[in-house]
C-alpha cells in the first residue's frame, strides 16, 4: 500500500484530469491530490498532434509543467505508470508493478485509446495517432512525394490528410461508410465536406472495406473489397477511439455496454461512491440535449474535469454538468465548426457551400434547433450554440442568419432537408 494519505486521485493526466486538479484547488480543496498518467509527459494538448504539430519540429507546449503541478498545485505525479484495476471497497487504485494508491474521492479521466486494423498484422509503416510519440513517428515518414493512405475519414483523419498534403505527400482517404462523419454532423454536411478534400488534391473512396493490407514486413498498399489495389508507403489509421476503460473490469463501475463509456448520473457520478468520471471516458445525461451523451473533444473535457472535482469534494456545490456540445476541425486552411447534435430530423445547409469558402448548416427536431454546422463562420456558430442552449426555435436561428447577411438567406425547405442519423 502506498503510504501516503488518501485524497483526492486522478487517474489520467489529460487535460480532463489537468483541470480535475486546477478546479480543486482554485475551489479550496487543501487535502493531498494525486494525479497518475500512464504517459511521461506532463499533461499535454492533443488537437495540435494531427495538425501543425505534423509539420515543424516543435513538441507541444505542456499544459502545465511537472514543476508547476507539484510547487503551485502541490500535487504528487505518479507518471509512467498505469492504472490496472479500481477497488470501491478498500477505496484503492491498483497500479502496474503491484502499487496501490488509497483514495478517498477519485475522477477518472483516462481518455480514450485509438482503434487499430486487424488487417495490419505488425506490418512497419502503420500507423495510429493518439501520443505525442505517435506524432512523432508519423511526422518523420511526411515527405515530399511519399504515398499515404489515411483509413476513417473522420476528422482526425481529415486532419491528418491536410497536415500530409501540405508536407507535399500524396494521399488517399478510405472510408467504410457511405459519407465521412455521419455521427458526428450527417449525412448532409459529411458529404458536403467531402468536397474540400476534392479542392485539395486528396483522393476520397467511400463505401469501401479494407481487406488486405499488402506487404510482408513493411506495408506496401492495401486491397479492397472490390479488388481495387492502393498504392502505399504507410497507412494511418483514423477510425475512431474507445473508451479507455478495460482496466475497471470487475471493480463494479458499470459501462455502456455500446461503447464502453462509464455510466454517470448528471453529477458525473459513476456507480461506485466517490468516484466521478470526465472527458470522452464519461456517459451522462446532458439536459441540455434531452439526451445521454458521451463526447470526445476539447471543450468537453476541460468543462467535465473542473465540474467532476468540485461535484467529488464539495457535495454542498455540486451541480449538474449540462452543455450544448461544440467542436472545431481545421483542414486545408479552413475552419469546420459544430455545435449541438446531428442526431435530429432534419438538417439543411442555409447559406453558402464548400465552392463559396462557407456556409451554415442547421439541425432540427420538431421546431427546435438542436444542431449547426458551420464552415469559416466563427461569429456565426457561437450565436448559434446560444440559441441551441436557450432551446430556441428553428425559426429563431433563421432569422439570426438574415439579420447576419445582405444577401437573403432563404427559409429551410422541408424537401430539401436530409435525414440525420
Amino acid at each position: 500500500m502506498d503510504g501516503s494519505s488518501a485524497g483526492l486521485v486522478v487517474v489520467g493526466a489529460s487535460l480532463a484530469g489537468l483541470r480535475a486538479v486546477e478546479s480543486a484547488r482554485r475551489a479550496g480543496y487543501i487535502g493531498p491530490i494525486t494525479l497518475i498518467g500512464e504517459e511521461v509527459h506532463a499533461p499535454y494538448d492533443r488537437p495540435p498532434l494531427s495538425k501543425q504539430f505534423l509539420l515543424d519540429n516543435r513538441n507541444p507546449a505542456p499544459l502545465c509543467t511537472e514543476d508547476d503541478l507539484r510547487e503551485r498545485l502541490g500535487v504528487r505525479l505518479l507518471l509512467g505508470r498505469a492504472a490496472v484495476g479500481l477497488d470501491p471497497g478498500s477505496h484503492v487504485v491498483r497500479l502496474d508493478q503491484g502499487h496501490l494508491v488509497p483514495y478517498r474521492h477519485a475522477v477518472i479521466a483516462t481518455g480514450a485509446k485509438p482503434r487499430g486494423l486487424n488487417e495490419a498484422g505488425g506490418l512497419a509503416g502503420v500507423h495510429t495517432l493518439r501520443t505525442v510519440e505517435d506524432a512523432s513517428t508519423i511526422r518523420d515518414a511526411l515527405t515530399p512525394g511519399v504515398r499515404v493512405v489515411v483509413v476513417g475519414a473522420g476528422f482526425i483523419g481529415a486532419e491528418i490528410a491536410s497536415s500530409a498534403v501540405s508536407a507535399g505527400a500524396a494521399v488517399t482517404i478510405v472510408e467504410a461508410a457511405p459519407a465521412p462523419l455521419l455521427r458526428a454532423v450527417g449525412e448532409l454536411v459529411g458529404t458536403e465536406l467531402v468536397k474540400l478534400h476534392d479542392l485539395a488534391g486528396v483522393r476520397v473512396v467511400l463505401g469501401a472495406r479494407i481487406t488486405e493490407l499488402l506487404g510482408t514486413t513493411r506495408v506496401t498498399g492495401i486491397r479492397l473489397s472490390d479488388g481495387q489495389v492502393v498504392r502505399a508507403d504507410m497507412v494511418v489509421v483514423g477510425i475512431g477511439a474507445a473508451p479507455a476503460t478495460d482496466w475497471l473490469s470487475g471493480s463494479g463501475v458499470v459501462l455502456d455496454p455500446a461503447d464502453g463509456g462509464i455510466v454517470c448520473d448528471e453529477f458525473l457520478r459513476t456507480s461506485v461512491a466517490d468516484v466521478y468520471a470526465a472527458g470522452d471516458v464519461a456517459c451522462w445525461p446532458n439536459a441540455i440535449m434531452d439526451r445521454r451523451m458521451r463526447m470526445e473533444n476539447w471543450t468537453g473535457a476541460a468543462e467535465q474535469g473542473a465540474r467532476a472535482a468540485i461535484n467529488a469534494l464539495f457535495p454542498d456545490r455540486a451541480t449538474a454538468y449540462e452543455t450544448v456540445p461544440y467542436f472545431w476541425s481545421d483542414w486545408y486552411g479552413s475552419r469546420i465548426q459544430f455545435a449541438g447534435t446531428a442526431l435530429a430530423e432534419r438538417a439543411e445547409i442555409v447559406t453558402g457551400d464548400v465552392e463559396q469558402g462557407q456556409f451554415v448548416a442547421l439541425y432540427r427536431t420538431g421546431g427546435r434547433l438542436v444542431g449547426a454546422a458551420t464552415l469559416n463562420q466563427p461569429a456565426k456558430i457561437m450565436k448559434l450554440r446560444r440559441l441551441i442552449q436557450r432551446r430556441s426555435s428553428l425559426d429563431d436561428a433563421v432569422q439570426l442568419l438574415q439579420r447576419s447577411y445582405t444577401v437573403p438567406v432563404p427559409e429551410p425547405a422541408a424537401e430539401r432537408a436530409q435525414p440525420c442519423p
